[in-house]
């Protein structure tokens, strides 16, 4: 029976950080990375069809695999994840009164972008030589 409550637990809280990883797509005090991972993290102890799904979405499998494997994200990722960072967290200073919450939103761009530039940046000619060479079907551990 506990293997049971463990398996739904984690089935419920992946699910849950998957939600969060989506909404951190739009969000950007929400950071998207660590929710994906820990949602694959999730699946993978609890439910090999929800794990095998995620990481073969057409959305998110490309990046968790990406980051899990390379540690890497392309530069067309960075430059979009940067401007939207940077555009939604400006909208939303101008939108805020309060000085403290101004200041932690900037600090949460700061930590994100320095995130973003210490990662590898795949380049898309990379990412065919690398797709190329391992043809096997992802089905890697995280």
């Amino acid at each position: 029976m506990p293997e049971l409550i463990k398996k739904y637990l984690l089935i419920g809280l992946g699910s849950l950080f998957l939600f969060l990883g989506v909404v951190g797509i739009f969000i950007p005090v929400l950071p998207t990375t660590p929710f994906l991972l820990l949602s694959a993290w999730c699946y993978l102890r609890s439910s090999d069809r929800l794990y095998q799904w995620l990481i073969h979405h057409k959305i998110f499998g490309f990046y968790i695999y990406n980051y899990i494997m390379y540690r890497s994200v392309l530069l067309s990722t960075k430059i979009f994840a940067l401007v939207f960072l940077w555009f939604t967290l400006i909208f939303s200073i101008f939108l805020v009164d309060d000085w403290r919450l101004r200041v932690f939103l900037i600090l949460v761009g700061i930590g994100v972008s320095i995130h973003l530039y210490i990662l590898k940046t795949l380049k898309k000619d990379q990412l065919l030589k690398l797709s190329a060479s391992s043809k096997q079907k992802r089905s890697y551990k995280l």
